[in-house]
């Protein structure tokens, strides 16, 4: 990829005559040109020209709408020594995301309209990717009384998903009172799935691999449970329920089952569950660790099938950063978690379309199409009112111009030194993968400029 017309701006944003990207494969298809003026889609077509715009030779790299993630911790505040918002942001704009959802495991938890503001303007100050805070369910997380959802969704960030990731909340009466309290302004509850009396202690997915090494197991029951319990609920209060991190087979049988009945059920699959299992864990190496559990080879076949047929909606990273002495460290101490952002379209390249379980329409609609509507962020969603940026839309005329360029022919290893990420907790460091992200536009300004951050 090369650039021309003139110098970038002293932000690298290019803003004055607007950016010319030649020779593109929108959704890997043929190839178009796409003319980015004034934060949006101009033109598309053969042999544009633009003599005021810059211009980007993409020929070669396929185009897609710019990602959006439901799931990343970014840790700030609390946990600056792991992550900030903008080395998160920066991270996720390197992976190609315009839109990143923020969990709420902050320190102070985000279960207040000013906590989840905070966090919303230091998205906005980053300005890398447009992030938007996920509010806790419950008051710090506890599972004790509801947090202020309508405070939250009320308050400048518009929150619409709630969600206390890293902690299930396990309370049935609770939890029927959180779907039904968010039907009010077309809110969605994402659930942790984790019975916690069947995971007390659990290190390892339990199975061959936990009984070889000694640790106490995770079984797949303990998830599967959850979701059969709250889809029941979903389907009751006729509520939105999106399940976080699906790990197992027999969660995406209950998922397809809840999804036949029409009830509003929602689920995303995080990269790392598509590509390694279990048997990771054998050198018991803590960059393995992670929650939930990596799963078997079976429960990975199943995971591809479900986001292949739909019944997995999106891919979610769960990028989950830790500093060097919470993972290098014995097993059973390390933090759970693993980073993503900057990994997330090489691995679903590597497991989904190298695989021809998905082209690259199916990739733009698992993670930029359907992730923005569950985040309520597409042009059909609650946020709009607030003139808030649609994301997931067609690269098509008159479509904010998010965006990003992917070279599907490079291959490199993961090197997570290089990262932007402030964390270095890969589990895919040193492994050959396909892909590169090019350049990544968040309305029509790069971020991302020949694989590297543009400002």
């Amino acid at each position: 990829m090369t650039t021309g017309n003139g110098v970038h701006d002293g932000d690298g944003s290019g803003l004055a005559g607007g950016w010319l990207i030649r020779g593109a494969r929108p959704l890997g298809g043929p190839q178009a040109d796409l003319l980015l003026r004034d934060g949006v889609i101009t033109a598309v077509g053969d042999g544009l020209s633009d003599t005021g715009a810059q211009v980007l030779d993409a020929t070669g790299l396929i185009a897609l709408p710019g990602l959006v993630d439901l799931h990343a911790h970014l840790r700030e505040p609390g946990r600056e020594d792991a992550e900030t918002v903008l080395t998160g942001t920066a991270a996720a704009a390197l992976g190609g995301f315009t839109a990143v959802h923020a969990m709420a495991n902050t320190d102070p938890v985000a279960d207040t309209a000013g906590v989840v503001e905070q966090i919303w303007r230091l998205g906005r100050r980053a300005g890398y990717c447009d992030v938007r805070p996920v509010g806790a369910v419950t008051a710090g997380l506890a599972g004790g009384q509801l947090a202020e959802l309508g405070a939250m969704a009320d308050s400048a960030a518009r929150v619409r998903v709630f969600s206390d990731d890293g902690r299930c909340v396990s309370d049935a009466v609770l939890m029927r009172r959180a779907l039904e309290y968010v039907k009010a302004f077309d809110g969605v509850i994402a659930q942790h799935a984790q019975e916690p009396r069947l995971t007390d202690g659990a290190q390892v997915n339990e199975g061959v691999i936990s009984a070889r090494l000694g640790l106490a197991g995770w079984p797949a029951v303990a998830e599967e449970a959850i979701i059969a319990r709250d889809c029941l609920l979903a389907a009751h209060v006729d509520s939105a329920l999106h399940v976080c991190h699906v790990s197992t087979a027999g969660s995406v049988e209950i998922i397809r089952w809840a999804k036949a009945k029409g009830w509003r059920v929602t689920a995303e699959v995080t990269p790392h569950h598509l590509l390694l299992t279990d048997e990771l864990a054998v050198n018991y190496d803590p960059v393995y660790k992670v929650n939930p559990p990596l799963r078997t080879a079976a429960d990975v076949a199943a995971l591809r099938e479900g986001l292949a047929d739909g019944t997995i909606d999106c891919v979610a990273t769960d990028h989950a950063p830790h500093p060097l002495e919470d993972k290098e460290t014995e097993w059973q101490a390390a933090a759970f978690g693993m980073t993503g952002l900057e990994t997330a379209l090489r691995v679903v390249h590597t497991a989904m379309v190298e695989t021809g379980m998905l082209d690259w329409a199916g990739v733009a609609d698992r993670m930029s199409v359907r992730p923005a509507a569950i985040g309520r962020l597409d042009a059909s969603g609650a946020l709009q009112g607030s003139g808030a940026p649609v994301h997931g839309a067609a690269l098509a005329v008159g479509s904010p111009a998010n965006l990003v360029l992917y070279d599907p022919a490079a291959m490199d290893p993961v090197d997570p030194s290089q990262h932007a990420s402030r964390s270095r907790n890969s589990p895919f460091a040193g492994l050959l993968l396909p892909g590169r992200v090019q350049a990544t536009f968040l309305r029509g300004v790069p971020t991302v400029l020949e694989g590297k951050l543009a400002r």
